[in-house]
């Protein structure tokens, strides 16, 4: 029986050492630093989060990558979504797509997301610290960069619709003129040989018709926005707030579940996003965000509605969008742990692929 849906894991390539990172945070620096130096930060809080069956890997080594889409394949996932760094012509941790496009293996459905924000220090209590810029120079550039992913569209594991290969853009409404470049790109995919591109955009609590932007639909991605309050149901939470703890912000994730993925259906193409959890806290301590009361039933009652949300969609376009695989220093990651272990991944196979 195929899956009721076609599960794409967002994916963070940034477990291994670079340069810029090593001048920024320090030698040897990766995601695991943050994830691995974490604490509680107040009672009730769980921190540090510890990686089981893959442990702290380093996405340079074949097997792990190997041992990674194994383990989403088992459970209902189809592929990965990487994200994917273009600055101008700079790209950034790109290795472990770069090998996996170049060895032909995992032999793993992916597509990519391109990531366009400019690096700040902003989580980490420095807003007007500009570690590299987002900019958007020229159609020469977008033309460059088109060339770059094009070894990838042309990839048999490429993920596509209507046989279209899947680019996400992060932030589309920063992308100038963007109606004007996803045309040229759709022109060059033309001449190139391809039947087109199928672009999403990745949406914050917005209501931008895709079509609007050039593009063919939205991931709706809906995380909250800052509050000053602390959920009414955390007394011992809102005790420590009035006797002079900082604490960074909290949501209960039972009230958000419903809101997270939306019940109506907009009248564009959308996708829903299912978020296991987060919490950014060992990127930016008491400057973070908590969703608390996080339980896999939760999950699973979340990851059912993104479900119907698509059920009446053409199979090839019954997307369902997980944030995220391994996103580790932000909580959102469903890669067995030392807490829940499988569960998370139990779910998804549970409800994707039921017998």
């Amino acid at each position: 029986m195929p899956n009721l849906a076609r599960i794409i894991a967002f994916y963070l390539p940034q477990f291994h050492p670079i340069p810029e990172n090593d001048e920024w945070w320090g030698k040897g620096f990766t995601e695991w630093t943050n994830t691995a130096k974490a604490k509680p930060l107040y009672k009730g809080h769980q921190q540090p989060n510890v990686p089981a069956d893959l442990g702290f890997y380093d996405l340079r080594v074949p097997e792990t990558r190997m041992a990674q889409a194994e383990l989403a394949k088992e459970n209902g996932i189809e592929g990965f979504c990487y994200y994917h760094y273009w600055f101008a012509g700079k790209r950034l941790i790109e290795q472990p797509f770069n090998e996996v496009l170049e060895s032909g293996e995992p032999d793993f459905p992916f597509c990519l997301c391109w990531a366009n924000q400019t690096w700040s220090g902003i989580w980490h209590g420095e807003p007007n610290r500009i570690l590299i810029e987002q900019t958007y120079p020229s159609m020469d550039d977008h033309k460059e960069h088109f060339y770059v992913l094009l070894k990838a569209f042309r990839d048999a594991r490429y993920i596509t619709v209507d046989n279209k290969p899947v680019f996400l853009i992060y932030r589309p409404t920063e992308l100038p003129e963007i109606n004007k470049v996803t045309d040229y790109w759709r022109e060059l995919a033309l001449r190139e040989g391809l039947p087109g591109l199928y672009l999403i955009g990745v949406s914050h609590l917005s209501n931008n018709d895709p079509e609007t932007l050039g593009l063919d639909a939205v991931v709706d991605q809906r995380m909250p926005g800052p509050t000053p309050t602390i959920p009414s149901e955390y007394p011992l939470l809102k005790l420590q707030a009035l006797m002079g703890k900082k604490l960074p912000t909290i949501y209960s994730y039972p009230k958000l579940i419903n809101k997270l993925v939306r019940e109506e259906k907009p009248r564009y193409e959308s996708y829903p996003c299912v978020i296991p959890n987060w919490d950014n806290t060992p990127r930016s301590g008491t400057n973070g965000v908590v969703f608390e009361g996080v339980t896999i039933e939760l999950f699973q009652k979340q990851l059912e509605r993104a479900l119907t949300r698509v059920e009446d969609k053409p199979t090839n376009r019954k997307l369902v969008f997980l944030k995220a695989w391994n996103e580790w220093a932000e909580g959102n990651y469903v890669e067995p742990d030392l807490r829940n272990g499988h569960k998370y991944l139990d779910v998804i196979k549970s409800v994707v692929s039921p017998k």
